[in-house]
């Protein structure tokens, strides 16, 4: 440690302005542990696409971003990663790596650093089976070499394919956010003024139009719902037929695109929604940050039984309905028995704002972080 601060290198593929679930965590834990624990903090990325490297100071956070010769896989390829990765470590008391991240797997092994290893697992490798291969030994030897392995829930264990032989080492270190950040924004009508029918009860989902995100059951599970209207906020490969599929089923007037939502509005939306569904299908839906941000303005969401962290952060029957996924029918019973029972929805509503408040405040996260990261749990 230099003097009483802990030297943190944090790892990852990328940083902000570069925008996803893990890169907002990523942030929020290193501009805060400096904070709280007391802390140095560095954080080494790849930079987005191909070029040479860079280096600067974001809101007080030292961020090096390598040079990269391009993505493969979704993964950064970047030699220069490497050899920063071997001079970064070396002044650091604990190196933080966020994964998936078959770079830093293979950096670290090559780096002959021998310090303290904390390990954020995020989510398995679901669906890149080529990667997979040639990832799997490295995935394997930063298990074992791992002082601590981080999981957002249990369900991160328990539906891992990996993680079960490593229990021992695991720790639960859900994501957080900042209530009040939240509910300091002003109210807005950014659906209402895009509402058919203004009686309708709103439903939002928020996320990138991409396969494992499942907005292709829920608009088959539009079809058989009453007194709703839906709104989309996000972009994605699938924007265009999904788009199709809503005009092709005469959905026009009660499913709206609304594109990305800068976050002053989106979070006008997560406040004037009446229903929040996050209908994935697949376990690459890891956690479901969204999922607090609708909580937190106490709003009851509809979720999937993955094999992930998704159903441990709104509980079936408490904050919210859990149905089974890629099944239309049960996703629409459970929008027609919100939508059409107004107490229930304020009771469960009010059931998620106490649960984020009691279990995923960002203050309460960042003081276990520090106390994981210094060895003391």
């Amino acid at each position: 440690m230099s003097g009483n601060r802990l030297r943190v290198l944090e790892v990852n593929k990328a940083y902000y302005p570069h925008t996803g679930g893990i890169e907002t965590v990523i942030r929020q834990y290193s501009e805060e542990l400096s904070r709280v624990c007391p802390a140095d903090v560095r954080v080494l990325v790849c930079r987005d696409g191909k070029g040479k490297g860079s280096h600067e100071k974001l809101n007080g956070v030292d961020v090096t971003r390598a040079a990269s010769m391009g993505t493969y896989f979704k993964c950064p390829l970047s030699l220069d990663f490497i050899r920063k990765f071997r001079k970064m470590a070396k002044r650091a008391d604990v190196v933080h790596i966020h994964v998936p991240f078959p770079l830093a797997d293979a950096a670290l092994l090559l780096s002959g650093y021998k310090g303290r290893v904390v390990v954020s697992w995020h989510s398995d490798v679901v669906k890149q089976k080529k990667l997979l291969m040639f990832y799997k030994p490295f995935m394997k030897s930063l298990l074992k070499r791992a002082d601590r392995i981080l999981v957002a829930t249990e369900g991160h264990i328990e539906g891992s394919a990996y993680l079960k032989d490593y229990r021992e080492k695991c720790r639960v270190l859900p994501y957080g956010i900042v209530p009040g950040a939240y509910l300091r924004v002003p109210e807005g009508t950014v659906l209402s003024d895009r509402c058919t029918d203004k009686s309708s009860v709103k439903l939002l989902f928020t996320g990138r139009l991409v396969y494992y995100k499942g907005v292709d059951v829920l608009l088959r599970a539009m079809k058989q719902t009453e007194g709703c209207e839906l709104f989309i906020s996000g972009e994605g490969d699938l924007e265009a037929g999904l788009k199709e599929y809503v005009r092709e089923n005469g959905l026009e007037e009660r499913v709206h695109f609304m594109g990305f939502l800068p976050q002053t509005e989106l979070r006008q939306a997560f406040r004037e929604c009446d229903i929040f569904v996050l209908p994935s299908v697949e376990r690459s839906e890891a956690f479901g940050i969204v999922q607090l941000e609708a909580m937190v303005y106490g709003k009851p969401v509809i979720n999937t039984a993955l094999p992930s962290g998704v159903p441990y952060v709104s509980l079936d029957g408490v904050t919210g309905l859990t149905v089974p996924p890629s099944d239309p029918d049960s996703l629409a019973e459970a929008i027609n028995t919100l939508a059409g029972d107004e107490a229930l929805r304020s009771a469960m509503g009010k059931a998620a704002a106490e649960r984020v408040k009691n279990e995923f405040s960002e203050i309460k996260v960042i003081k276990k972080l520090c106390g994981i990261l210094s060895g003391e749990q």
